[in-house]
């Protein structure tokens, strides 16, 4: 059976990164392209590294005839500092990205977005979030994967005080997330990381929507 290819975009992110470290040591991919704005001066021999503007994506349409094509790109709108900003990375950029993987072949797709993603919501952040996945299924890939996680564990590079208040709750009150809130449970970025890379080997087709306490126990 022919070994898989992957490309990965959002490398440097929380979830990125343990995902990318995962692909690589995935005996079933052969190859992991991943697009990145700065070097991460990683040296594997299955690794290939395109440094890019993502406003040039068109350009790299080359690099999408992998099988997967895992898009774990996200920022918030203080990082951003705009909506119209956030909006470009966390919906214009994916939209774009899955666009060009169903038209170069690609056969998965698959996309964090976010607990809560309702294109009719009142709050930016979820209303961006849904809208992108409203859009997504229309592109019509012939598998996609959206995973929703809740507030994400793991070690940022900038200090988030939600997620960081979340942490201390979830380890030292563990019941407060039992029952009917048990979907606002924060979530480690590893396993949100590896609920992607089990959902890429399923054969499964059509759209697949993974809920934060689901995503918990696939691994």
């Amino acid at each position: 059976m022919a070994r898989k290819s992957a490309l990965l975009i959002g490398a440097s992110g929380l979830v990125g990164a343990k995902l990318l470290g995962l692909l690589l040591n995935d005996s079933e991919y052969e190859k992991v392209i991943i697009f990145v704005r700065k070097s991460l001066e990683l040296k594997h021999p299955k690794v290939e590294e395109v440094v890019l503007e993502f406003d040039e994506l068109a350009q790299y349409k080359v690099y999408f005839k992998v099988n997967d094509v895992f898009c774990c790109l996200g920022t918030t709108i203080k990082k951003a500092g705009t909506q119209e900003a956030f909006k470009k990375v966390d919906v214009e950029y994916p939209l774009e990205i899955a666009g060009i993987a169903k038209e170069m072949g690609a056969e998965k797709f698959l996309v964090i977005s976010s607990m809560g993603a309702n294109a009719r919501s009142k709050v930016f952040y979820s209303r961006m979030k849904g809208i992108l996945e409203q859009e997504l299924e229309k592109i019509g890939m012939g598998s996609l994967h959206i995973f929703r996680p809740s507030l994400l564990l793991g070690d940022r590079k900038e200090f988030r005080v939600g997620e960081s208040v979340s942490s201390l709750i979830s380890k030292g009150l563990p019941f407060l997330f039992a029952g009917s809130l048990r979907k606002y449970k924060p979530i480690g970025a590893e396993t949100v990381a590896k609920g992607m890379v089990l959902a890429a080997q399923s054969e499964a087709e059509g759209v697949f929507i993974h809920e934060s306490y689901e995503i918990e126990k696939m691994n």
